[in-house]
């Protein structure tokens, strides 16, 4: 017993002195991110932290220690430095936050920072929704959602992207951010890495960084159109990397894939055994060419779709998410442990709005998004021409130029964009969104010009 005391506490003294070593790191990381906000710098630099796992991977070598648990370990660290450089960054979601705020002190705003259609949902949702009492609608139910719905949801998926799927493909979620957020934190653990590619949807990281996932970030660029190479998804595989996101159309930049190219990478990450998370919640307001990652029938995909968009039900918060049963048991347990179930009188309005035809919500979003696109030009912006999706990427290109800065000070003069840092290294981008009528999406844009001329 004398030699396992020892032992013991020899342990208790290297976890002390960890501890010790993890508040310095910590410290010196606070006084980077500093140095980093002041300078104008991003968060994440790749390229130091690609150099820093050669060294680390060299080390676990030379100890002959397991490399996955070395590297898990700095996946750890990387991300407490994410975290601690976070702070009071600045995404679309914290300009709508102010934008509500001025509105309740009587301020008018017009809403171009957010993707939430101005038109009303179907006409069938309103008599559903006085149907609910009546029909018995009230009770607990399954986690995976209501039988009937998940039947209804896997005719509806059948029939619109010409695929086989069965009830026991569906996880009803609510919305599709909740489906994304179980995929990752029941499929994944901590130290296991995830690939996003950028610019991109800014949940998809802060999920992965509150389950102690590792972002490996893929950036594309205006000038290659908004397109990764096949080069740069294999550079960041790794062992520890065990899934893909993909969203096309994309937001922000409304981007849908060459089918060439989508395809190589769906065989990339078959090849390499990944799960394929794919958020297709824009499928509808896809205007070229789009194949969903469900036609691909690979086991290893989770599709996440919603009714935010599609029907223009945001604030019903409704969504569900595709995968094999396999998955989706995995996903309800956690769906179970925190919610039972999505609201019963919910999941009946939203089966009820499958029967639908919401064809002219896409004519109406292609139509203003081509009136922004020509306001966009005239004006000067520099911006690929978005492929689907609800909004414009563009590019200020001036000096010094901060969409942060710009999105606050336009905000002032009564209108909210989305800074383009919230998705990603993109300072000197703003995302501009088309779900407000033509007239007031063109006062927002007057407003755009007149601030981007001082």
């Amino acid at each position: 017993m004398s030699d396992i005391n020892q032992l013991r506490n020899r342990i208790e003294e290297i976890t002390i002195e960890m501890i010790k070593m993890l508040k310095l790191r910590t410290d010196i990381s606070k006084k980077i991110g500093v140095i980093k906000k002041n300078t104008g710098k991003g968060i994440t630099d790749e390229s130091r932290e690609d150099n820093l796992r050669k060294q680390v991977i060299s080390l676990c070598k030379e100890l002959n220690f397991d490399e996955t648990i070395g590297t898990k370990f700095l996946n750890f660290l990387l991300n407490e430095s994410i975290k601690v450089q976070s702070d009071n960054k600045q995404t679309h979601f914290s300009i709508f936050l102010k934008a509500k705020s001025m509105e309740e002190q009587g301020r008018k705003i017009i809403h171009m920072e957010v993707g939430e259609p101005d038109f009303l949902p179907p006409e069938i949702v309103r008599k559903a929704l006085e149907e609910v009492f009546d029909k018995g609608f009230l009770k607990y139910g399954q986690a995976r959602g209501m039988p009937s719905f998940r039947n209804a949801l896997a005719k509806y998926v059948n029939k619109k992207f010409n695929v086989k799927v069965t009830e026991e493909n569906f996880l009803v979620s609510p919305g599709a951010r909740f489906s994304i957020f179980t995929a990752i934190t029941t499929l994944l653990n901590p130290g296991d890495e995830l690939i996003v590619i950028e610019p991109a949807w800014p949940a998809y990281k802060d999920c992965a960084l509150n389950s102690g996932i590792k972002v490996r970030t893929v950036t594309t660029t205006l000038e290659g159109k908004w397109e990764p190479t096949i080069e740069q998804i294999q550079k960041v595989i790794n062992p520890n990397t065990k899934m893909i996101v993909l969203n096309y159309p994309n937001n922000p930049t409304g981007k849908i894939l060459p089918e060439k190219l989508q395809d190589e990478i769906v065989e990339l990450a078959m090849k390499n055994d990944l799960y394929i998370l794919s958020d297709e919640v824009y499928s509808q307001y896809a205007f070229k060419n789009w194949k969903s990652v469900l036609c691909y029938n690979y086991e290893k995909s989770i599709i996440a779709q919603s009714f935010s968009k599609s029907h223009a039900m945001t604030g019903f918060r409704i969504g569900y998410a595709i995968a094999n049963s396999k998955i989706i048991n995995t996903m309800s347990k956690l769906e179970a442990l925190c919610l039972t179930n999505v609201s019963e009188p919910i999941q009946y309005v939203a089966m009820k709005a499958l029967e639908a035809d919401t064809s002219n919500n896409t004519n109406t979003i292609q139509s203003r998004l081509k009136i922004l696109a020509e306001k966009a030009k005239e004006i000067k912006l520099d911006f690929v021409a978005p492929d689907g999706a609800m909004y414009i990427f563009a590019r200020i290109n001036q000096e010094g130029f901060s969409g942060v800065q710009f999105a606050n000070e336009l905000l002032e003069k009564g209108l909210a964009v989305a800074p383009g840092e919230g998705f990603g290294e993109y300072k000197n981008f703003i995302r501009i969104s088309a779900c407000e009528n033509e007239k007031t999406l063109m006062d927002g844009m007057n407003i755009l010009s007149k601030m981007r001329d001082k």
